[in-house]
């Protein structure tokens, strides 16, 4: 039977993953990460900031790893050292639920992190925010999800309790380097339309704060894989309904943008504490 591609049934998608990781050991130099970072819209200059870069390549070069599909995403895999001496993996390409290329695919990036050794796993997106007082550009933690995929990382008879999974820990270690930071519960859609006015109050009547379209699933893998999980979303617009105007993409990215000096920093402090 041919594969069409790596993570393709009948694969075992975590043995998948230590070839990836095998692939980054050989491509950095570095035989064990310690933290793991993925950088979505908005987050991509953090990692000049988090360390010195000791090897950067294209995320394709890495087993199961596709070109990023959406404007916002570097699209190559970075390992930096911190100046406390930690080896960060910085992961600038995420597939996305909405490519329909499956959930192996989709958590792949966070099961290679693990298997480089990391366990710590920092996952940031661009998302859409239902409290009228959160502005474009603003950081927000995430402290809990609701997934409205319909849809599990989870193969087979797995149960993988989710009482702490964005760690309550991780979160007072980022409030400690910026006290001003609020949090919310970060719903994740499936895509790739924006929510309608209707499904952003729902979201809101069953405890949603934050709409988008990507880390839960992500997070949910990372929990699986035994590591400790800080999420951030960067506030790129108010989510349907709450704005006045229609949404688009680009306002996406230039909110990113426009904020990423100031949540480029935060992130590489708070990551300088973990």
């Amino acid at each position: 039977m041919t594969l069409t591609h790596p993570l393709d049934a009948p694969a075992d998608p975590f043995e998948v993953a230590q070839t990836a990781a095998a692939d980054i050991a050989r491509l950095t130099g570095v035989d064990h990460h310690d933290i793991a970072v993925t950088l979505g819209s908005g987050w991509g200059k953090a990692a000049e900031l988090i360390g010195e870069t000791v090897a950067e390549f294209p995320a394709t070069e890495v087993t199961g790893f596709s070109r990023p599909a959406v404007e916002g995403h570097v699209g190559t895999i970075r390992s930096l050292r911190t100046a406390s001496g930690q080896a960060v993996l910085i992961i600038g390409a995420r597939t996305h639920y909405y490519e329909a290329h499956g959930v192996r695919r989709v958590v792949h990036s966070v099961r290679t992190a693990a298997a480089t050794g990391a366990k710590t796993m920092v996952l940031t997106n661009g998302a859409g925010g239902i409290r009228e007082t959160w502005k474009p550009g603003t950081p927000v933690l995430i402290s809990d999800h609701i997934n409205l995929t319909a849809d599990s990382p989870l193969e087979g008879a797995t149960f993988i309790d989710l009482t702490d999974l964005y760690s309550q820990r991780l979160r007072e270690v980022a409030r400690s380097v910026d006290p001003s930071l609020d949090e919310g519960v970060y719903v994740q859609f499936r895509g790739p339309h924006y929510e309608t006015p209707a499904e952003v109050q729902m979201a809101k009547a069953i405890g949603g704060h934050i709409v988008g379209m990507s880390t839960a699933l992500e997070a949910i893998a990372a929990r699986e894989a035994g590591m400790e999980v800080l999420g951030f979303s960067l506030i790129t617009n108010p989510a349907a309904g709450i704005s006045p105007t229609p949404l688009s993409h680009q306002e996406v990215i230039d909110a990113g943008r426009a904020a990423e000096p100031v949540i480029s920093d935060l992130l590489a402090r708070v990551i300088g504490q973990l």
